[in-house]
């Protein structure tokens, strides 16, 4: 065997330590697709800003900008009066009522006896009734400012702001130790999955867009999987073309907006070709191709050589001889195909049947192979 023969099997070898992982050319349902122009943005509505419900002294805050935070987490906290006086009016009703209850049930017992008029046990009872109001009112108010009555002892002026929504903090906009009015914003968050993508769709396609449709984006190197959620009913003025949106539904925290983006907008598929992963299509010798197995096939004719062995013990010897003189076949071969139409995923081909075994991805290892192979040649 010569020097070039032992070099390509060299390279033979180091590629059976190499994973190369095969699969079936399987039929798949294609639709056409278009390339558009696009945009990252977020909608009005994605920021919030967050409020206090009581005016009072900012005296400090749990997050700072650019935080990510989680819907019920801490905020600020603000010293109020409002508060303060709530949580004490609270306190003294809840002592007052006990002993209105108390005075309640020693009248209705002397009214049983007749040693007391229907008349003064109504007024007790209507005074009574009045304090539970009172006292309904306040644990709802007091609630609804996230203060828990249940265990509530003494008075307190701490009011706690907490995030509605998860998302991240955006900015802080009232500075420390000032006095903060109802209804004051404080902090701005920007919702988690507030992320669209706007495209800009040509008017002819007007009758095939429909909401739900996939739209893939090329962003900092990866593909993003988005999903039409807006027809705008308006035209872009400057474009002239439709408008539409896609929601960014998985996490992406690396989104900048105003980005602008290449996609690809997928319509309903409405043909059937045979397909293989797009990661299997290799340029080879200025043609497309896919890399088939061919090593069972050699595999096969091994198994049949060894039973010739068998049979003749010269005739081996012989056949031996031969073979270090061939150079060794490849394992591979590179089928040339047609692309037809394809998708992010697949790729519909002409020049593979349905069902025939190709690699399906590290074709690059093949590749080289091959090229070396090929340089081999030359030089033999």
């Amino acid at each position: 065997m010569n020097r070039i023969s032992l070099l390509v099997l060299l390279y033979v070898t180091s590629l059976f330590s190499v994973d190369i992982p095969t699969e079936h050319a399987e039929l798949r349902s294609f639709g056409k697709s278009i390339e558009l122009n696009s945009q990252i943005i977020q909608l009005s509505n994605a920021k919030q800003s967050v409020t206090s419900l009581v005016s009072g002294h900012l005296e400090k805050y749990f997050v700072e900008a650019g935080q990510s935070v989680k819907s019920g987490q801490k905020i600020a906290l603000i010293e109020s009066i409002l508060v303060s006086k709530m949580t004490a009016d609270f306190i003294s009703l809840k002592k007052q009522i006990i002993s209105l209850n108390e005075n309640y049930d020693a009248s209705k017992k002397l009214y049983d006896k007749g040693m007391l008029s229907t008349q003064a046990l109504n007024n007790l009872g209507i005074e009574k009734n009045s304090m539970d109001s009172k006292i309904a009112a306040l644990r709802s108010q007091l609630q609804t400012l996230g203060i828990q009555t249940k265990n509530l002892k003494k008075a307190t002026g701490n009011f706690i702001l907490y995030a509605h929504s998860s998302g991240k903090v955006s900015s802080l906009l009232q500075p420390l130790h000032t006095v903060i009015r109802e209804d004051e914003a404080l902090i701005t968050i920007i919702k988690d999955q507030a992320f669209y993508v706007q495209s800009y769709l040509p008017l002819k396609y007007a009758s095939v867009i429909k909401n739900g449709q996939k739209l893939s984006v090329d962003y900092n190197g990866r593909k993003i999987v988005t999903h039409v959620t807006q027809i705008l009913p308006e035209l872009d003025v400057k474009t002239q073309r439709i408008v539409i949106l896609s929601s960014v539904d998985e996490k992406a925290d690396d989104l900048f907006v105003n980005t602008f983006v290449s996609s690809t907008l997928y319509f309903k598929p409405t043909e059937k070709h045979v397909a293989v992963k797009k990661s299997a299509l290799s340029f080879f010798n200025n043609e497309w191709v896919v890399f088939m197995p061919t090593e069972k096939e050699k595999h096969d004719d091994h198994e049949e050589h060894g039973e010739e062995k068998h049979d003749d013990h010269e005739e081996h010897e012989e056949e031996k001889h031969d073979d270090d003189e061939d150079e060794p076949s490849l394992p591979y071969e590179a089928r040339v195909v047609e692309i037809i139409t394809q998708d992010d995923e697949y790729a519909g081909v002409q020049g593979i049947e349905l069902d025939e075994e190709y690699v399906s991805d590290k074709s690059y290892y093949v590749k080289s192979m091959m090229l070396k192979s090929s340089l081999g040649e030359h030089g033999h």
